[in-house]
């Protein structure tokens, strides 16, 4: 996770989240694809330029089930690829991963959950929650995705993401998290 912002989905926050977004990879190009959500349309290419290759995959969704199944999600009929600006490379349009992390963060994060009643009473309380969520999944969870040993189906070093991006070089303990945040809170 590079990059996050709490807020409302508002053209607001919106431009909000693509300036921190390029703040933080200002280093070089990259394919950057998004739901269909208007706002990204001004918000992205606002803070990029020309400096992205973005698109937006824009999902069509069928007539939603009622009864029993009306908390699952209707069924997807199509999907549409909008290349926005730039040459994003049409087979890497899409969003699994973003939404693979929106999955981890539900999980992981009880107030996120949807239907329950761990929810913030305080904006502050849940920025937090969510920040702590992130540097924990960062810095001291190891992902087995990043831990593969030299030979198929062997374990490697644990690797956090944090040390895959040369962050860090050891797996952080919840102490050294937690006076990591003391200096700098």
């Amino acid at each position: 996770m590079v990059c996050w912002h709490l807020g409302k989905r508002s053209p607001t926050d919106t431009e909000w989240f693509a300036d921190k977004l390029f703040r933080v990879t200002a280093d070089g190009r990259f394919q950057l694809t998004t739901d269909g959500y208007q706002s990204y349309n001004k918000a992205i290419p606002g803070a990029f330029g020309s400096q992205v290759d973005y698109a937006q995959l824009v999902k069509i969704y069928g007539t939603p089930r009622d009864g029993v199944a009306r908390y699952s999600p209707p069924e997807i009929i199509g999907i549409h690829r909008n290349v926005i600006c730039g040459n994003p490379d049409q087979a890497m349009v899409c969003t699994s991963h973003v939404e693979r992390q929106n999955l981890n963060i539900r999980m992981g994060i009880r107030r996120m959950a949807r239907l329950t009643n761990a929810f913030s009473k305080k904006w502050d309380n849940h920025e937090y929650a969510l920040a702590i969520f992130f540097l924990y999944y960062n810095f001291c969870r190891p992902h087995m995705t990043l831990s593969k040993g030299k030979n198929k189906g062997e374990r490697g070093t644990p690797t956090t993401p944090a040390m895959a991006a040369k962050l860090t070089d050891h797996v952080w303990s919840l102490a050294e998290l937690l006076n990591e945040l003391a200096t700098h809170c």
